[in-house]
C-alpha cells in the first residue's frame, strides 16, 4: 500500500498530477480541489494516496489532505460509487460541506457533483450517515474553538441547529452557522442561535 508519495510536481493534467520521486514518474488521479490549489510546477508536494487496484485496473488517487483521503475512502463504500464518482464528488463539495449534507439529508446539494443523480445521492446519505457523528462534524476545522467536555454544551448546539431549521433554513446551512460559532462551555442554545443568526446574515 502506497500511503502517500513525496516529490517534485512534474506536470498536471485536467484531473491527474505527475510527482517525480526518485527519478520516477508517478501518475495521481486528484479532485479539481486539488489541481486548484497546486503549487507551482516544480515544487515539493506530498499527496496522500489511494490504491485502486483491479485485474484490469491500477490507479492512484490522490489529495492534500488525510481528511479528504478518508472521505474518499468512505465514499468509495457506497455501492455504485466508485473511485471516479467519489472524485468527482469531491471535486464538486468539499468534505466538511458534504459531511453537512449527510447528515441533514440534503440530496440536493449531493446531487448537484456531475454523475450524480437524486436516487444515488439518497443512497449515500442513506449508507454513510451512521458513519458520521453530528458533534464530531461540529467540532471538526472549528476555527480553532476548544473543544467542549461534558453534554450541555452539545445539547444546546443540538437545539441551536433545530431551532435554525424551524426558521426555514435547510439544515445544511444550520450546521453550518452553528459549527462556525466561538461557543463558551455554558451558553444556551437561546445565545448560539443568535450568534448562529448573525454568521448566516453575514454570508
Amino acid at each position: 500500500m502506497i500511503a502517500y508519495i513525496k516529490g517534485q510536481l512534474e506536470m498536471t493534467g485536467p484531473d491527474y498530477v505527475v510527482v517525480d520521486h526518485n527519478g520516477i514518474g508517478y501518475q495521481v488521479f486528484v479532485p479539481a480541489s486539488v489541481i486548484r490549489d497546486l503549487p507551482e510546477r516544480g515544487s515539493s508536494i506530498k499527496i496522500y494516496t489511494y490504491l485502486y487496484v483491479r485485474e484490469d485496473n491500477l490507479c492512484l488517487y490522490g489529495f492534500l489532505s488525510r481528511d479528504d483521503l478518508n472521505i474518499f475512502r468512505l465514499l468509495i463504500t457506497v455501492n455504485g460509487i466508485g473511485p471516479k464518482g467519489a472524485l468527482g464528488i469531491l471535486s464538486a463539495i468539499s468534505p466538511d460541506d458534504l459531511r453537512f449534507a449527510v447528515l441533514a439529508g440534503d440530496d440536493k446539494t449531493i446531487a448537484k457533483a456531475p454523475g450524480i443523480g437524486k436516487k444515488t445521492a439518497q443512497k449515500l446519505i442513506l449508507e454513510l450517515k451512521d458513519k458520521l457523528d453530528l458533534e464530531d462534524v461540529l467540532e471538526n476545522t472549528s476555527g480553532g474553538d476548544v473543544p467542549l467536555e461534558g453534554s450541555g454544551a452539545s445539547d444546546s448546539k443540538n437545539e441551536a441547529v433545530l431551532a435554525l431549521v424551524a426558521l426555514g433554513y435547510s439544515q445544511t446551512q444550520a450546521l453550518q452557522a452553528v459549527r462556525q460559532c466561538e461557543i463558551g462551555e455554558d451558553m444556551t442554545s437561546d445565545a448560539i442561535l443568535k450568534l448562529a443568526l448573525k454568521k448566516i446574515l453575514t454570508l
